[in-house]
């Protein structure tokens, strides 16, 4: 399913994996875990159909899931909890922890859920990724300013749920390499990996996995 680690970090698609291995590498982390997307496509539907059945992997010892909150963050995280309720995990909290939800349970491998952006507000990946932008940047409010502008005419050919994704591709449009991918963007140093948000949901990767800088 996901490489031949026993140690697996379960995400919905392409672009989450390459935003996460930009981190992974800007924090010199061990390649102690796979991170892999579902194997039947991607989105939220694939990776709840796949988690059941990772759960059951033999040999599995850690996993991880990083999943969007989207617009409902309790539903969400009841959505994913559910399936590790089922599988013998006790205890779930009702809502998700500030820090990324972690549990070891004798004789079950140690698990791990982070909803983007932060496990605490509604949102996506591209929220997220908005946390990497610098606070003091002159063109955050540029492109919050011309998309405001634009569905506030009626203009924007995409759904207002889409507004976050519409923001961080606007904004990457405008860098010194237009239209870099997140993943690459974080590279470039763009996108800031030593903002306060990227460094717990690693601070999260390293308790789940337990892994230091290398």
């Amino acid at each position: 399913l996901m490489a031949i680690f026993n140690s697996r970090l379960l995400v919905k698609g392409k672009n989450d994996q390459h935003v996460i291995w930009a981190l992974c590498k800007h924090y010199q982390l061990p390649e102690a875990f796979s991170v892999g997307t579902p194997p039947d496509g991607e989105g939220i539907e694939a990776l709840l159909e796949t988690l059941p059945i990772l759960l059951r992997a033999r040999g599995l010892q850690v996993l991880g899931v990083v999943a969007d909150a989207d617009q409902d963050l309790l539903s969400r995280w009841q959505a994913l909890s559910g399936h590790f309720k089922i599988n013998g995990y006790k205890n779930l909290p009702k809502r998700p922890p500030a820090s990324g939800w972690i549990s070891s349970q004798p004789r079950l491998p140690r698990v791990g859920i982070w909803l983007m952006p932060n496990n605490q507000l509604p949102g996506v990946l591209e929220d997220f990724a908005r946390f990497l932008i610098p606070p003091e940047d002159a063109l955050r409010p540029k492109a919050e300013a011309v998309l405001q502008e634009i569905e506030d005419a009626g203009l924007n050919r995409y759904k207002t749920i889409h507004h976050p994704k519409a923001f961080i591709y606007t904004w990457l449009a405008w860098q010194a390499t237009p239209g870099l991918p997140m993943g690459t963007a974080i590279t470039a140093r763009a996108l800031q990996a030593d903002s306060p948000t990227a460094e717990a949901f690693v601070a999260w990767l390293r308790r789940l996995f337990e892994v230091s800088p290398s």
